[in-house]
């Protein structure tokens, strides 16, 4: 975790350079390719966002809402309960999920309100892990290029728009086809119109709310009697562990992937930490609306599968797959126009993920470009023609589709789902074991307005350890259950943070050895005059002079901006 190297040019006949880089050369801002990403200093590159585009307390709430409420809460719960074959036992997970979650909120606040910049986890990682330099910066950057799809919420979105049309079809070509075109619009529209899709996001946000109220509240009146079926007595034991029609039975391997899946579905507690750059204020608006949205969210997702289970029978709930809600509302409200339009609103809300994953990840793909670390990232870096990040978009964009499209009918969603989500466990890891270590070492100076405490945080990282190790236990059923060998999740996504150790080889070595240049960290000053860093090419040889010596290499790297420079 020591500094990384900076560097200095040598004196080259009688032309002598300044132990820094001067004014010229510290514009010049190259990609991973040495082209020029602007012939300006960070402080002109055009990227800063108009303060009538900044997000305020509600809107910050409701970007969060947004991702955390997607498909999770109207899919998941099938699985859940088909994996421990307790009803107790499921509604628990729900709840200690919830306090899981808030653990690791406040491990990102600490970061958060420290580093108020966008990005979210890379400037965390970057802060700790400095040596090799680039290394984990390329670790995160494929990882989150790779993974930071929004396949999943697109995908339930077209199954929920055909349930709702009388044509539920959990998987096939047609599903893929609107989720594909959902997809494009929420990339047009934050794209052309970006005050609209904050307006859109937060509409959908309030209707989410309402929705899961709605459920929640006809659960209440399914406990008391008020349903279209018989009472499904499924809180009777109810700690009891069944084994049943579709449900029991997976042994500690299916408890595992079960927590896995509830934290999943509440995945999206750290969307505003991607965007910091673009809200108001942004260390008071985070510390609002953050807990507010994570306390409000768990606190409904409890209740909603109360209400799942006091009107569905459980080997119906079990194999339900992701249209827990289609179900639960045509026992509440039977084949009707009610029942219909229901999962247009679970549809809606998907699309509202959609928005919110969709607005923040093509941020995290922007940040990564401007600092040069992505093939062509003066295109991706790009804000052209209409001052949004639309390349990043587009990115973002490109590599959906291909998740959707790609993988065959089947149990694909159920491996987008556990290979989303498993390469975060270890990202997570390494961000609380780096913040243990920032407040125990006194050398790094580590100061935050939020202090999380040591329990919290090691709480959070032992949750990701578990989550990071566990899914890798044989199950005590079929070790092809799911179409797919049970370690075929977590090797995938292994492999894809092992790839970002190759594209950092490649990038940082075995071009830069090829082509007699490299790899330079430098900082500049950033359209909010934060001092960031920016990578760019440095020739081994002077330019001006085929005998110049190499560059020399100064050991005592320097503090910018209260986190270390890589």
């Amino acid at each position: 975790m020591a500094d990384a190297t900076s560097y200095k040019k040598p004196p080259v006949d009688n032309d002598s350079y300044s132990d820094h880089v001067d004014s010229e050369a510290a514009s010049e801002v190259y990609d991973e390719n040495g082209s020029l990403l602007s012939g300006k200093t960070g402080s002109s590159l055009g990227y800063g966002v108009p303060d009538s585009r900044k997000i305020g307390v509600t809107g910050a709430v409701f970007l969060i809402l947004n991702k955390m409420i997607g498909t999770g809460i109207f899919s998941t719960p099938s699985s859940i309960f088909a994996s421990t074959g307790s009803v107790g036992i499921s509604i628990l997970l729900w709840a200690v999920a919830g306090l899981l979650t808030l653990s690791g909120l406040s491990v990102y606040l600490e970061f958060g309100l420290a580093i108020p910049r966008s990005g979210g986890e890379k400037n965390y990682l970057e802060r700790v892990f400095r040596k090799p330099p680039f290394l984990i910066t390329s670790v995160f950057a494929v990882q989150m290029i790779l993974l930071g799809f929004s396949a999943g919420n697109s995908l339930a979105f077209g199954r929920y728009v055909l349930l709702a049309c009388g044509h539920p079809m959990p998987d096939g070509l047609v599903p893929r086809i609107i989720a594909v075109a959902c997809m494009t619009f929420v990339v047009l529209l934050h794209a052309i119109k970006p005050t609209w899709g904050l307006r859109l996001t937060n509409a959908l946000g309030v209707f989410k709310v309402l929705v899961l109220l709605l459920i929640v509240f006809a659960g209440f009146a399914a406990l008391a009697g008020y349903r279209l079926i018989p009472d499904p007595h499924n809180f009777d034991n109810f700690w009891a562990i069944e084994k049943g029609d579709g449900y029991g039975g997976g042994g500690a391997y299916a408890y595992a992937t079960a927590l896995l899946q509830v934290v999943y579905s509440y995945k999206g507690w750290e969307n505003a930490n991607y965007v910091m750059g673009e809200l108001k204020n942004p260390q008071r608006t985070l510390k609002i609306a953050a807990p507010l949205a994570v306390i409000g969210v768990t606190v409904l997702y409890v209740l909603a599968n109360v209400a799942y289970f006091a009107a569905i029978p459980k080997a119906e709930l079990a194999k339900s797959e992701v249209i827990v809600a289609g179900l639960f509302f045509r026992n509440m409200f039977g084949e009707s126009v009610a029942a219909r339009s229901l999962p247009a609103f679970v549809a809606l809300s998907n699309i509202g993920n959609v928005l919110a994953v969709s607005f923040a990840h093509s941020r995290v793909n922007q940040e990564l470009a401007k600092e040069g670390i992505l093939p062509w990232s003066n295109f991706w870096a790009s804000t052209k023609p209409f001052r949004t990040p639309a390349a990043a978009l587009f990115l973002h964009w490109i590599v959906t589709v291909i998740v959707l499209v790609a993988p065959p009918p089947g149990p694909a969603y159920n491996f987008i789902v556990n290979l989303y989500t498993y390469p975060g466990a270890w990202i997570n890891t390494m961000v609380a074991g780096g913040l243990i270590y920032l407040q125990f070492k006194k050398s790094e100076n580590w100061s935050s307005p939020w202090r999380t405490w040591l329990p919290v945080t090691i709480v959070y990282f032992l949750l990701n350890i578990f989550l990071a190790i566990t899914p890798f236990i044989p199950p005590n059923s079929d070790w092809n259950a799911d179409g797919y060998p049970y370690y075929a999740f977590p090797l995938v996504g292994i492999a894809i943070l092992l790839l970002g150790v190759v594209y950092w080889a490649v990038w940082t070595k075995l071009l830069p050895k090829l082509g007699g240049y490299t790899i330079v960290a430098e900082t500049v000053i950033d359209e909010t005059g934060e001092e960031v860093m920016r990578y760019h090419k440095v020739p081994t040889t002077c330019p001006r002079e085929a005998t110049a010596q190499p560059l020399l290499w100064d050991g005592n790297a320097s503090v910018h901006s209260g986190y270390g420079s890589l």
